[in-house]
């Protein structure tokens, strides 16, 4: 028997789907990444963008129809509107939330009698944090041999009026850093290269167990000190973190243990501050600002990230300047800019949504181009200087060449290397640059 699962979204959706995988592993079933070839299939979707839920859709139409000349399966989980899952019930097999995760190989042997009755016990489960965090107890199979995803913390407090995520994953709820630790232990012994801790707000890791649990600051510090003690070559990156919770005692974290990767990733969203206060980010320009601040004193060759909406409900041609002049100041190494869509369920999807998409791909462009010219002006300043890079795969659009990533996380595309380099550090020499990468040669030491 052939399963194939396909994972839509972000980080939090492939860590999940690497426990879906364990689960149905253990049942028998064997993997394939070709649908058409699978008796059990599903997708780990994503309710926080319109195309993505578009994209589950199209795929179930396309398996139901296969259902007239074969047996199978479907199933859909991950992140989902609860609207979204009633209407799911109608069209999949078995509707399940992570939080059932244990009980699929019961729903397999059942599959066809799911009911709405089923949903409503998966919604009452959802909102009883005892029985939320059952699912990080299955061990996952890494979809990687040499990077590993994390989770530390699941759900958002943070209700941001663009953002669905709090309807989706619920409120925050932070995993036992005993059973973090010792997954990044485990992941250590076998050699894994590149750690990411993960959550929706990984900052606010521990204030939901206030006094009962670790701070994000005194987590890092934990990882680091079992980094130290391994003596081994690894780098642990964290995402995504929310300017509101980050703390200095973070980032003096970062700067005190080598493996703590020297890269940031802090979404600002706007720089304006009346976008800010109708985005409902709880965060202002200056205090953006401070965080930036302590980043550069502290972690001066850290590079930073961020992510920035352009055409929000209500934004003006002055306040999308004030996010321009933001990223001109700060001098971002990548920012990933969207254009603004109404999210479902989200507060805003309420508002006007008053931007066309012409004017919003406008302002896409605009920011891009800033974005293009302050990075590559710190990229040229690395050209002659060697770095120590992760080498990740082929390179999709260079013939020949391997892509890596710097410690930053920057791309790095590496001319006549070998694919036995993938997944092993290696240095290499920074010989030019392009927009928003860069290309080195491999020194051999």
């Amino acid at each position: 028997m052939k399963c194939c699962i396909v994972t839509l979204g972000c980080q939090m959706n492939q860590s999940d789907s690497e426990r879906i995988r364990s689960v149905i592993e253990g049942l028998g079933y064997v993997l394939t990444e070709v649908e058409a070839e699978a008796d059990l299939i599903g997708v780990v979707a994503c309710s926080v963008r319109q195309k993505a839920i578009d994209k589950v859709y199209s795929k179930i139409e396309k398996w139901n129809q296969w259902k007239n000349d074969r047996p199978l399966i479907t199933f859909v989980s991950g992140c989902i509107l609860p609207a979204d899952e009633v209407k799911f019930l109608k069209r999949f097999d078995l509707v399940f939330r992570m939080n059932q995760l244990p009980d699929l190989p019961t729903m397999i042997q059942q599959c066809g009698v799911t009911t709405e009755f089923s949903i409503r016990q998966g919604l009452d489960a959802f909102e009883r944090e005892d029985e939320r965090t059952d699912f990080w107890q299955v061990k996952p199979t890494y979809s990687s041999t040499f990077e590993a995803f994390v989770p530390i913390q699941n759900g958002c407090d943070k209700f941001c009026s663009f953002c669905a995520v709090p309807y989706t994953r619920g409120r925050e709820v932070s995993r036992a850093s005993t059973d973090i630790l010792a997954e990044v232990e485990k992941l250590l012994e076998n050699d894994v290269k590149a750690i990411t801790l993960l959550g929706q707000n990984v900052n606010s890791y521990g204030l939901d167990k206030a006094g009962e649990e670790l701070s994000f600051a005194e987590l890092l510090r934990k990882v680091g000190e079992l980094g130290d003690k391994s003596g081994k070559e690894f780098w642990v990156y964290f995402t995504s973190p929310h300017p509101r919770d980050m703390t200095r005692d973070v980032i003096e974290a970062i700067a005190a243990h080598t493996c703590l990767a020297k890269q940031i990733h802090l979404p600002v969203q706007s720089g304006d501050e009346k976008m800010l206060l109708r985005m409902n980010r709880n965060h202002s320009v200056d205090a953006y600002r401070a965080i930036v601040s302590d980043i550069r004193e502290l972690l001066p060759t850290a590079t930073l990230f961020t992510d920035i909406i352009v055409g929000f409900s209500g934004e003006t041609d002055e306040q999308l300047e004030k996010s321009a002049q933001l990223m001109e100041e700060v001098g971002f190494n990548m920012a990933y800019i969207a254009r603004y869509s109404p999210r479902v369920g989200a507060r805003a999807e309420r508002w006007e949504d008053d931007i066309s998409l012409e004017i919003k791909s406008e302002r896409l462009v605009r920011l891009t181009a800033v974005l293009k010219r302050t990075s590559r002006a710190r990229n040229e300043a690395m050209i002659g200087k060697t770095y120590r890079v992760l080498v990740e795969r082929v390179d999709k659009r260079m013939e020949g060449a391997l892509a890596a990533r710097t410690e930053g996380k920057l791309l790095v595309r590496i001319l006549n290397a070998p694919e036995e380099l993938i997944g092993t550090f290696q240095t290499v020499r920074i010989t030019s640059v392009a927009d928003l990468s860069l290309t080195g040669e491999l020194i051999r030491v």
